[in-house]
């Protein structure tokens, strides 16, 4: 049991006492003093790399939360975890590692917390990964603890266009079908990425941070900064402080982490327009945390929440845009004040969420980023739970509204990713096909790829209202056209996907959240009775301990759920 009276319950375990003399003399050799020794100790988990621009930075921002650890009556203790890049991966053999890293970093997170004793601790994440893996270590540990969010990239420029790096994979489907040359293909890559911070649109990374923010779990407009910046810096100084005052309070993550909570964020990512990652993401945070979460719950809160957010992939605005008007802290302010949120959730402030929205302004008159909640972009959401035949146990489906809500096409079947992409650019795929790309799902890949190259070379082939696109695999938050992934039962599953036929008619009816392989049922049960499991693609290491532990989609692709 925890003792919640005293703030150095874990850490006075490893340092205190004369037996503990060995613990004292390594800290010592790390920069401990004897008055360290009295403080409580908090850990400051690092995401930085250099392995993408997301977390480039994040060094720095880890020294800033460890003094404001310092500064406020503790002893922080920076130590790092690791990062994947998805978008340098994307569409590669390494891609499969990609939701496997956000079982890596809970795990890692996790061990070194419980290891070293650290009676809190301060989680910074960048790309898409780190967020919902730092989100599932702070619920399983339930030690007082606040997440920083690395912030938001700039956005490139090109013809005086902003641009990003979903506008690099769409112009690789541009450039292979003649409508741009080599060199300004060159051009776009060469300015897309002009420095530190995650994607700039609302893909996975700012939309969960945006959920993680709804949540509770991290400071007000921690997920509205730009990576680099003034607000950023005292984002991670105030954050370090601010965990000290939870400690002292005895708040922790399950406190936040609530039925109540969960609806705010999902009410939240719903109204930014954000990415399908989030329900996955959020059903596994949920599961760790303990509070039920299910596809359904996704159903139920986008009957009544709108879509307000221009922003991309969809709409026109980068993040930046969001920011410079504010952030989510005002269009928080506006769902609550309309009845869409929960007020009374506990957050990291040791304040409810009404109590941090009290005093906050309305948005800037004349800006066109976030519309009014009676003239919304989507009246529901658009995320859109799928069932049918081809889904018996869902799908998610990313429908903006802008594709339509029927499409009916011909099944073009791929067995991975790299196969549908080649006849993507080769001009093999034309419109009215439906692609059907399966084998991609948490157990089959392994590990669930995103399929934003395909969907974006189907864009930038000027194909985007021709062609839709079904896969047991996830999509970017870049993604965007008439999708539908997180196919359950996979095929590695047996799931009805396995044994679609190219040519075979298929719908999905974003209104009557279906997904329908127009075959007769006894032609179904016979070819799914001859079907057989293919030969698992890895046998050693991470990826076959991931397929092997993994939930399905449904459940959030969880690996401790025993």
């Amino acid at each position: 049991m925890i003792n919640t009276n005293d703030p150095r319950h874990f850490s006075s375990q490893v340092v205190d006492g004369p037996d503990r003399a060995p613990s004292r003399a390594m800290l010592r050799a790390v920069g401990f003093t004897d008055p360290d020794f009295l403080l409580p100790q908090i850990g400051i988990a690092s995401t930085w790399s250099m392995v993408t621009p997301c977390n480039m930075h994040i060094d720095v921002l880890a020294r800033q939360a460890e003094a404001g650890v310092n500064a406020s009556g503790g002893k922080g203790v920076i130590f790092n975890t690791i990062t994947i890049s998805d978008g340098i991966s994307m569409g590669t053999e390494g891609m499969k590692y990609s939701l496997v890293s956000r079982e890596v970093i809970a795990d890692s997170i996790e061990t070194v917390v419980g290891c070293e004793g650290f009676d809190g601790f301060v989680a910074i994440g960048g790309c898409d990964k780190n967020m919902p893996g730092c989100v599932i270590a702070m619920a399983r540990l339930n030690r007082p603890s606040i997440f920083v969010y690395g912030g938001t990239i700039m956005p490139g420029c090109h013809k005086d266009k902003p641009v990003d790096v979903v506008s690099v994979f769409e112009a690789v489907g541009s450039h292979a079908s003649g409508k741009i040359s080599d060199a300004e293909l060159r051009e776009v890559e060469g300015c897309a990425i002009p420095g530190a911070g995650s994607c700039g649109g609302m893909y996975t990374a700012n939309t969960m941070a945006s959920a993680i923010e709804a949540m509770g779990l991290s400071l007000p407009n921690s997920s509205a900064q730009a990576a680099i910046s003034g607000a950023k810096t005292t984002d991670c100084e105030h954050a370090g402080a601010a965990v000290l005052n939870l400690l002292q309070h005895n708040i922790r993550p399950r406190d936040i982490m609530t039925r109540k909570s969960f609806e705010n964020a999902i009410t939240v990512v719903i109204v930014l327009g954000g990415s399908t990652n989030a329900v996955l993401h959020l059903l596994a945070m949920a599961h760790a945390a303990d509070v039920p979460l299910c596809l359904d719950d996704f159903v139920t809160i986008g009957k009544r929440t709108p879509v307000l957010a221009d922003l991309k992939p969809s709409g026109k605005y980068t993040m930046s845009k969001l920011v410079e008007i504010g952030g989510v802290l005002p269009l928080m302010k506006m769902l609550l004040d309309a009845g869409l949120l929960h007020g009374d959730c506990m957050t990291v402030t040791g304040k409810t969420l009404a109590e941090n929205l009290a005093s906050v302004a309305p948005y800037p008159a004349g800006q066109d980023v976030i519309y009014p909640l009676d003239r919304p972009l989507k009246k529901d959401s658009h995320l859109v739970i799928c069932y049918g035949n081809l889904a018996k146990e869902g799908g998610v489906a990313k429908i903006s509204g802008k594709e339509g809500g029927i499409f009916s096409g011909k099944a073009r079947v791929f067995n991975s990713e790299e196969e549908a992409l080649k006849k993507i650019l080769d001009g093999t795929v034309v419109k009215g096909d439906v692609l059907v790309i399966r084998y991609e799902g948490p157990k089959g890949g392994p590990g669930m790829r995103e399929m934003l190259s395909p969907t974006s070379a189907v864009m930038g082939r000027g194909l985007g209202q021709d062609v839709a696109l079904i896969t047991d695999g996830r999509f970017s938050g870049g993604t965007h056209g008439f999708v539908v992934g997180h196919i359950t039962p996979e095929a590695y599953d047996g799931g009805v996907i396995a044994v679609v036929h190219d040519g075979d008619l298929i719908t999905i009816d974003s209104v009557a959240r279906e997904v329908r392989l127009e075959v007769a049922e006894t032609e179904i049960q016979a070819r799914l009775a001859q079907w057989q499991r293919p030969a698992p693609k890895y046998t050693r290491g991470v990826l076959a301990k991931f397929a092997k532990l993994t939930t399905s989609a449904s459940l959030g692709a969880v690996t401790d759920a025993f």
